[in-house]
């Protein structure tokens, strides 16, 4: 079941995904709360699971990771032994930034950051195709990044949410 927004915990949650940096007095600000009720509801929605983590976003150009596909990956046979085995091995692929299992003609969709189209290369040849478990995968360069956003759209789930 979903969790139930009130205003002031929509509004919350959308300054903390933008920004998880500001502080309790900071949100409590923009919110129209003083610090402490700010606090507890802060972590009202960290105890409901609500805010599973905050992290730190890096620019990947800026450290050398320029190359992002997307690979489209059948399995061989996609048995429940299959599926389980392929997504424990690709949980501890680096390069691997998300996994989702899909309907259609394949069976997994990868995002995949890199170096260059040399080391996605030897990720393929020396990570997945050496499971065993591959039938094909049909990798999509990524060219240009026209949005990415990790901000969830609050806004249609509270209409108290403003679009921004």
């Amino acid at each position: 079941m979903a969790q139930e927004l009130d205003a002031i915990d929509a509004r919350i949650l959308d300054l903390i995904q933008v920004d998880a940096s500001l502080s309790v007095a900071d949100i409590a600000d923009k919110v129209g709360l003083s610090s402490s009720p700010c606090w507890r509801r802060i972590k009202r929605l960290e105890e409901a699971g609500v805010v599973t983590r905050r992290v730190t976003l890096l620019d990947r150009q800026a450290i050398g990771l320029d190359f992002e596909v997307y690979a489209a990956v059948k399995l061989t046979q996609p048995t429940r032994d299959n599926l389980e085995a392929f997504e424990s091995a690709v949980a501890g692929f680096a390069e691997v930034v998300d996994c989702a299992l899909v309907t259609g003609a394949v069976d997994y969709v990868l995002r995949v950051i890199t170096r260059d189209i040399h080391a996605y290369d030897d990720f393929l040849r020396d990570q997945v195709l050496t499971l065993g478990l591959v039938s094909d995968v049909q990798s999509r360069i990524v060219v240009r990044q026209v949005k990415t956003t990790t901000a969830l759209p609050l806004r249609l789930v509270s209409p108290h949410v403003a679009a921004e």
